[in-house]
């Protein structure tokens, strides 16, 4: 059951990954074409900085959980280095608990954020007035997503241990 568990939430994570993957698409091809608008033609979008800034603020939160995943966040490793594999998933089980533990109460306050800007109805101070819970909504869906890759990396440090197997092997390239 936890591996149905944790391969499903490995799934969801990537398919976050991808979306993030497509907003920064997006976000490049409207900072081109406001390029070539403003190059060629002497125009603006206007709504330009603003959209990018909030791909920006979209792609941060919605890759978190695939981050994770894929172990890519930043990482101390000097003592992992000196544990044997049993300790070394122990301490990864107490830091997902601690990050699960603070990604769950990031989550819980990013939807209040979301919604009272759907309560209220706040749009943005711009000339496209973009309705504020638009942009907000992509905080609590990308942070519910980490704390469940939190949960599922908990997990799979469990099967590791109940299974016998070592560790995942970690690569001391690009900061892992």
């Amino acid at each position: 059951m936890m591996e149905k568990f944790v391969n499903f939430i490995d799934r969801l994570s990537n398919s976050f990954g991808v979306i993030a993957a497509i907003l920064v698409m997006i976000g490049l091809t409207l900072i081109l074409v406001e390029v070539v608008i403003r190059g060629t033609f002497g125009g603006t979008l206007y709504i330009t900085l603003e959209y990018v800034r909030y791909i920006t603020s979209a792609v941060t939160f919605l890759a978190l959980g695939y981050t994770l995943k894929e172990k890519g966040h930043i990482r101390v490793n000097f003592l992992h280095e000196r544990l044997t594999d049993r300790q070394r998933n122990l301490l990864n089980m107490y830091a997902f608990l601690v990050g699960f533990i603070v990604a769950s109460l990031l989550t819980i306050t990013s939807f209040g954020f979301f919604y009272g800007h759907l309560l209220s109805g706040s749009t943005a101070y711009t000339l496209s007035q973009t309705p504020m819970a638009i942009p907000t909504f992509f905080l609590p869906v990308g942070l519910l997503i980490f704390t469940l890759q939190f949960v599922a990396e908990f997990f799979r440090s469990i099967i590791l241990l109940k299974t016998g197997q070592t560790s995942e092997v970690e690569s001391s390239a690009l900061g892992r």
